[in-house]
């Protein structure tokens, strides 16, 4: 699978060990940045990550800052993107399964490289269930349409 990771400076160590860990699992990862710790604003980077998620040239996202909220925020202003900020490896189980969430966002300063990991690998493995959370997702794409004006 393809990841396409985003970050800010809080976010950068946990970016750097997530895709090396990725690496080594086999996976292709586009790195859109940041590239260090000094100071930058996340939505210049987690917005590219997401919208390579969008077009298709990504499987999946990661966006990570401070305490991952505002990348989630991020994320899901890109049209056709579901972010899931998850602190444990439940809520990535229920991310997937029923939100069919396309990008997991994490906090940094919420979570240790290690769980994190633990938690990305159940993000990864878990598919959408379908069934009734089908329709559910046709209304959330629905409304993004309508707003986007594409409706």
């Amino acid at each position: 699978m393809k990841a396409s990771l985003g970050c800010d400076h809080a976010g950068y160590e946990l970016k750097e060990f997530l895709k090396a860990e990725l690496l080594s699992l086999g996976h292709e990862v586009v790195d859109h940045g940041t590239y260090s710790t000094d100071t930058v604003d996340y939505p210049d980077f987690c917005g590219p990550a997401a919208k390579a998620v969008a077009s298709g040239s990504a499987d999946f996202g990661i966006v990570i800052g401070g305490s991952g909220q505002g990348e989630q925020i991020v994320a899901n202003k890109v049209h056709g993107i579901r972010a899931a900020l998850c602190v444990n490896e439940y809520m990535a189980r229920l991310a997937r399964a029923h939100n069919d969430a396309n990008v997991i966002a994490f906090g940094a300063r919420i979570l240790a490289k290690e769980y994190a990991l633990e938690i990305l690998k159940v993000f990864i493995a878990t598919s959408f269930e379908g069934g009734r959370h089908g329709p559910r997702l046709e209304k959330i794409t629905a409304i993004e349409a309508a707003e986007s004006g594409k409706a």
